[in-house]
């Protein structure tokens, strides 16, 4: 069992700039895809970005491209996401997720919150 645990949310201006982390225990990281999500109020949760087990691949959804980037620890057990010109449209719970495939997560954090003013 993964336990993940997200952390670097916050409350930031417009044009501004975060950088969400997830560390991941208890199970064997390297072997896992990692993602990123997000759920805005009243919103089905997202895709923003996953990163394949060695990093190699990565895909985002248009909304972020170009923006955010997606990379990984595996020494740390950790996966990133740094946020850059942040939008009002991004404020949303940001969720970190393992899984055995690309696109199949099995394992979720319980979310940090980030929060862009206008």
């Amino acid at each position: 069992q993964v336990q993940l645990l997200e952390s670097g949310g916050g409350l930031v201006q417009s044009g501004g700039s975060l950088r969400l982390s997830c560390g991941a225990s208890g199970g064997p990281f390297s072997r896992y895809a990692m993602a990123w999500f997000r759920q805005a109020p009243g919103k089905d949760r997202e895709s923003v970005a996953t990163i394949s087990w060695n990093g190699e691949s990565t895909y985002y959804a248009d909304s972020v491209k170009g923006r955010f980037t997606i990379s990984r620890d595996n020494a740390k057990n950790e996966v990133y996401l740094e946020m850059n010109s942040l939008k009002p449209e991004d404020t949303a719970v940001y969720y970190c997720a393992a899984g055995s495939r690309y696109f199949t997560m099995d394992y979720w954090g319980q979310g940090t919150q980030v929060t862009v003013s206008s």
